[in-house]
């Protein structure tokens, strides 16, 4: 959920002379009877596959590809995860690569336009919140705060809409099927080096992998993108190293640093 900034960084960086303006659905006055936030949250667990099944899984590596087809772009993604909070997204996309990395302390991206960076501020505490690997598990501690405020169409399914606050951020909103409890979308606001961009992410092809299911199709829009990302392998406790998630060391700065690193 909300992890996808690196690959709109990519999308937009192939794209950069025509933006898209991201259309987020607008709510329905269909508000009676609705559940309390807790009830829809609870459910959205148990939906995935429950408590017990994701605390059995410690990574995730999921491959897979990225299509812009506005401008019938297309590259691949590596994302690694790594309990409690690690995270390694790769995106390559008409021939640029694209890294964002999180090691539980410092974060960075390393990209065409920026080069290698940390990130800080309200950027950081960003990728903080999305490297939770226990994401979903762990909601009422990453949002201060949730109110239910009604009812949409997403295609042909109803979704109740939760926003989400954080405290010094603007609130997200959260979608979920009133049938089968699953997100359906996610409208989030993220700090990047261009500033506050907000991202409508729509999740499909929902599939069970090692007892919990996940999105295989994750449809992002927002005002610098607009792309596709399909996974095509899911892989969890995978043994990844502590130090791929670390910042690289420019080849030939290698006694910057007293430990081997990732280079670039």
């Amino acid at each position: 959920m909300a992890m996808l900034s690196l690959a709109a960084s990519a999308a937009a960086h192939a794209q950069s002379h025509d933006k898209p303006t991201a259309q987020p659905v607008q709510p329905t006055a269909k508000t009676a009877a609705l559940p309390a936030a807790d009830q829809i949250l609870n459910r959205y667990v148990e939906a995935l596959g429950g408590r017990t099944a994701w605390k059995k899984l410690n990574s995730r590596v999921s491959t897979g590809t990225i299509d812009v087809p506005k401008f019938n772009l297309s590259g691949t993604v590596d994302f690694r995860e790594k309990a409690p909070n690690r995270l390694l997204h790769v995106v390559v996309l008409n021939g640029a690569t694209f890294r964002q990395g999180f090691d539980g302390t410092t974060a960075w991206t390393d990209d065409p336009k920026d080069g290698l960076r940390d990130e800080a501020g309200a950027e950081l505490e960003d990728t903080r919140l999305d490297s939770d690997f226990y994401h979903p598990l762990d909601l009422h501690t990453l949002y201060s705060k949730f109110t239910v405020t009604g009812v949409d169409k997403i295609g042909e399914h109803d979704a109740y809409v939760v926003e989400a606050a954080r405290t010094g951020a603007d609130p997200d909103k959260l979608y979920f099927d009133s049938q089968s409890g699953l997100a359906l979308r996610i409208i989030s606001h993220r700090h990047t080096s261009d500033g506050l961009m907000v991202y409508q992410e729509d999740f499909e092809d929902y599939r069970e992998v090692d007892g919990i299911k996940l999105p295989f199709t994750v449809h992002q829009t927002s005002v610098d993108a607009a792309f596709t990302i399909q996974f095509a392998d899911v892989q969890h406790n995978v043994e990844l190293d502590d130090r791929q998630f670390q910042k690289p060391v420019p080849v030939g700065d290698e006694s910057a640093s007293p430990e081997p690193a990732a280079k670039y």
